[in-house]
């Protein structure tokens, strides 16, 4: 089937830099004209024209309002590009991780590999008309582009002045298969693919199956996951009732839908409610015994939440509790582990883990490229992010299921003998075991959304203006709570990467108690509107006697303080956080 291809004039339009996940904005600002098309062919011309002109991309999302429509643009304009051939999760479904894996393991019919992909995915933002949608540009490796294309992309955004497209028709993108057409630089193709297979497989190679299904379908045991209505849902029945065992009635929410259902589909306390209340941890009591686990999955499956009975295990803690078991539970990691990392926020369980087990241990900031670049090098091999992110070297991105498959196979591990009838070994002891070994981090964050940007930043400047005097710091502190340690040092978190020693300045404000306590105050660009100012509070108790108690009342002083140094109430006009988690 032949095609034309044409230039179309444009004109660059204001605020389309790419942040370290993208580019995220309201579904009214993607559909304005050539909003999108300028921001793909940007894109485009950031790219080396090998990566470009006779490549494979791939063009797959979370499934949220807007990605068919924003499929067949993309199409028409790679075809335009000169891109040879273009692969497409049935539906437009692919999550986040599993276009990684397409990236780094598929080989097409014809031997060809694909060398990056448009991810659209505004990933746990909600979707629907007046709601959320993204995109995101993943390089050969799998990984985000690094600052070097975002930049560049960014650049282009202010100065494009056209874009090229095609008359290619729109190509049914339900139906698996191969649709060919002609263009004035020979052959392109669209390949509609099955969204689970690739990444099924992957995980086949990383875990023990067998193992984990003798688990999941004892009697003893029982398990719930919940994708929220993202692209989880695409792989929950695959890999827990076909190729593991789980009853139908142990899957929540795992029909992909546009708009996830109304929900928020971000992994937490707050907006997994009916996952929450099933595991008895709603404010309702109920007399119906909760599952042994439970899992949640955000829009594009790449974060993750895991409980236990009546128990939360928080993401910073289940890192740490993945690399302390990974050697004896999960077969891909049997010969040892590279190393580990953790995000700057991200609290310091894991550092004990690394430090007790002698590993290399690394402290990024916030985004998985920079995780990226240390497994590209063999120095890590799991990483993770207080945000619910977890994930190894297997692919470029964090991944969610990867995430649960991990702890299920720690949990297969420790009650192999014990599934005939003996009492499990549930989520809480192996937690709580872990406490007792290497100390507990009592840890909260304090999320403020859609706050003024400008009030944001004055509240992050005074923060950095205060710590040009600690005396006066520990002063106000003293003041504040007698009880609460010392400020020993305070900074601007700046990271010097030791792969290819680009530094990253500016990411986080931070204030380092003499007891081992953190207070940390970052703004995320993960929202679309406004700005969101994140709060870390870390406590770490080495006393068996005391890591025991409620992480809340453990944590009130240092909150107290937190906020009250701040002044966050004054700058933001909140006088409670949005989320707490």
């Amino acid at each position: 089937m032949p095609f034309k291809v044409s230039t179309v004039q444009s004109s660059p339009i204001d605020g389309q830099k790419p942040g370290t996940s993208g580019l995220r904005k309201k579904v009214k600002v993607f559909k304005q004209p050539h909003y999108l098309e300028n921001f793909v062919q940007s894109t485009f011309n950031a790219l080396t024209t090998e990566k470009v002109r006779g490549a494979t991309l791939v063009v797959s999302g979370d499934g949220r309002y807007y990605s068919k429509d924003a499929v067949q643009i993309i199409v028409k304009m790679a075809a335009a590009n000169g891109v040879r051939r273009i692969w497409v999760g049935q539906n437009s479904l692919l999550s986040t991780p599993a276009v990684s894996a397409v990236i780094r393991e598929r080989v097409g019919a014809d031997g060809s590999k694909a060398t990056g992909a448009f991810i659209l995915t505004a990933s746990h933002n909600p979707g629907g008309p007046d709601e959320d949608f993204g995109i995101k540009y993943n390089m050969e490796n799998g990984g985000p582009a690094p600052e070097g294309i975002t930049d560049k992309i960014y650049e282009n955004t202010k100065t494009i002045k056209e874009y090229l497209t095609s008359d290619v028709p729109d190509v049914d993108i339900s139906s698996i298969g191969v649709t060919s057409f002609s263009g004035p630089e020979g052959q392109f193709d669209v390949e509609v693919f099955d969204s689970a297979s690739d990444y099924v497989k992957l995980m086949k190679t990383i875990f023990d199956f067998q193992s984990i299904k003798k688990l999941i379908t004892s009697p003893n045991f029982s398990f719930c996951y919940d994708a929220l209505h993202g692209v989880a849902g695409a792989y929950a029945h695959r890999i827990f009732v076909e190729e593991l065992g789980a009853q139908e009635s142990a899957l929540l929410n795992c029909v992909p839908k546009e708009d996830f259902g109304g929900g928020h589909p971000d992994p937490n306390l707050t907006y997994a409610k009916e996952l929450v209340a099933r595991m008895g941890l709603g404010k309702s009591n109920t007399d119906v015994e909760p599952p042994e686990f439970g899992a949640a999955a955000d829009g594009d499956a790449d974060r993750n939440m895991i409980l236990g009975k009546r128990f939360f295990v928080t993401p910073s803690d289940s890192v740490a509790i993945i690399a302390a078991n990974a050697v004896e539970s999960i077969p891909y990691f049997s010969s040892g582990l590279k190393g580990v990392a953790r995000s700057m926020p991200t609290s310091a369980a894991l550092d004990v883990v690394a430090k007790s087990l002698n590993l290399k241990f690394f402290e990024v900031p916030t985004g998985w490229k920079f995780f990226g670049n240390l497994m590209d090098a063999g120095l890590c091999s799991v990483c993770g992010e207080e945000s619910f992110g977890t994930g190894s070297d297997h692919i470029r991105e964090k991944d969610g299921i990867w995430a649960v498959l991990a702890w299920l196979s720690i949990l297969a591990y420790k009650n192999k003998d014990n599934l005939s009838g003996g009492k499990l070994v549930t989520v809480e002891d192996i937690v709580r075991k872990h406490w007792a070994t290497y100390g507990r981090h009592y840890y909260t964050r304090y999320d403020y959304e859609n706050v003024d940007a400008g009030a944001a930043k004055e509240l992050m400047e005074n923060l950095v203006n205060l710590q040009s005097n600690l005396s006066a710091v520990n002063e106000t502190v003293k003041g504040i709570r007698s009880d609460v340690s010392k400020v020993a040092h305070a900074d601007e978190f700046e990271y010097k990467d030791p792969v290819d020693g680009s530094i990253s300045a500016h990411q986080g404000v931070r204030y380092l108690f003499e007891d081992g306590s953190r207070l940390v105050f970052r703004l995320s660009g993960t929202g679309s509107v406004g700005a969101t100012i994140r709060l870390y509070i870390e406590q770490y108790e080495k006393d068996p006697s005391k890591i025991g108690r409620d992480s809340q009342e453990a944590l009130s002083p240092l909150v107290e303080v937190a906020l009250k140094l701040s002044k966050m109430e004054a700058y933001t006009g909140r006088s409670a956080p949005t989320v707490i988690t």
